[in-house]
C-alpha cells in the first residue's frame, strides 16, 4: 500500500480570491513504513502573499522571486502522487488549491481525487476525539509527538509530524528518516508514554489515594464478602 504525507502552504486562505500554493511537502509511505522517499518544492506565486499567511508560515514574497512557477513543477509533483493514497489534514483546503493551480494549466491533470484516493486526517481525529482540539498541534501533544521545531508552518515539516500523527492515531510503527534531520521512531502512541519518567506520568496520570472513610466503607465490602467465602484481598498484607 502506497500513501503519500501531502501539505502545502499558500499566499492565503482561498483560492476563490486567487491565492495560489508557494510550497509543497509529500513524504511517501509504503505498508506503513516511511521510505525515506519525499518531494518538496517552493514555488513562485506570481502575486503578493498575504501579512497573515507570512505570520503562520513565515514565507516571504522576496524568498520566492527566483523558485519556479507551478507549471514547471507540476510534472513531477503528479508523477510523485499519482496512484497514492493522500493523507492530509483539512484536506478540502490543500485539494482545493492543487485543484485550482491544475484548471489553470493546459495539461491532462483536472482533479486530484481523478488520480488519489485522499485520507482527511482532520475528520478521522474529530471522530476519534470528539469535542476536542484537532489541530496538528494538538494531535502532537496527545500522541507524544515533538513538535517542538515548529515555530512557523513548513509543507515539509508538518508532513513529517502528520505521518507520525496519523500511524499514532491508527496504532502503526514507523521508521521515519527521509533527511539529515530526521529521527528514528519506531513509537506507537502507547509506546511513547513508556519513555516520559516517572514523575512526567504522574503528572499526566495523577493518583488520587483513599481517605479513611473510604478505606473503612472498603474494609466492611471486603469482610461482607469473606462471610460468603474465601476473600482474597482480606489476605494480603
Amino acid at each position: 500500500m502506497r500513501q503519500v504525507v501531502l501539505d502545502t502552504e499558500t499566499t492565503g486562505l482561498s483560492p476563490s480570491q486567487g491565492h495560489r500554493i508557494i510550497e509543497i511537502g509529500c513524504l511517501e509511505m509504503i505498508n506503513r513504513k516511511v521510505t525515506g522517499r519525499h518531494y518538496h518544492q517552493y514555488i513562485n506565486p506570481q502575486r503578493e502573499i498575504e501579512a497573515g499567511a507570512i505570520a503562520v508560515h513565515g514565507i516571504t514574497n522576496e524568498s520566492l522571486i527566483n523558485k519556479p512557477v507551478f507549471a514547471d513543477v507540476c510534472q513531477e509533483l503528479m508523477d510523485f502522487i499519482s496512484g497514492a493514497e493522500l493523507i492530509i489534514h483539512n484536506a478540502p483546503f490543500d485539494i482545493g488549491f492543487l485543484n485550482y493551480e491544475l484548471s489553470m494549466l493546459n495539461q491532462p491533470w483536472k482533479s486530484i481525487i481523478d488520480h488519489c484516493q485522499v485520507i482527511d486526517s482532520l475528520v478521522l481525529a474529530r471522530k476519534m476525539y470528539v469535542g476536542q482540539r484537532n489541530s496538528l498541534d494538538a494531535l502532537c501533544k496527545r500522541h507524544f509527538i515533538d513538535n517542538s521545531k515548529r515555530e512557523f508552518h513548513g509543507a515539509l515539516l508538518d508532513a513529517d509530524l502528520l505521518a507520525r500523527v496519523y500511524l499514532a492515531m491508527t496504532g502503526g510503527q514507523a521508521t521515519l528518516a527521509f533527511s539529515n534531520e530526521s529521527k528514528s521512531a519506531e513509537m506507537s502512541a502507547q509506546e511513547a508514554m513508556t519513555t516520559l519518567s516517572d514523575s512526567e506520568i504522574r503528572r499526566v496520570l495523577p493518583v488520587i489515594k483513599a481517605n479513611s472513610v473510604e478505606l473503612a466503607a472498603n474494609q466492611k465490602n471486603l469482610e461482607a464478602m469473606a462471610t460468603k467465602g474465601k476473600c482474597l484481598w482480606l489476605e494480603v498484607e
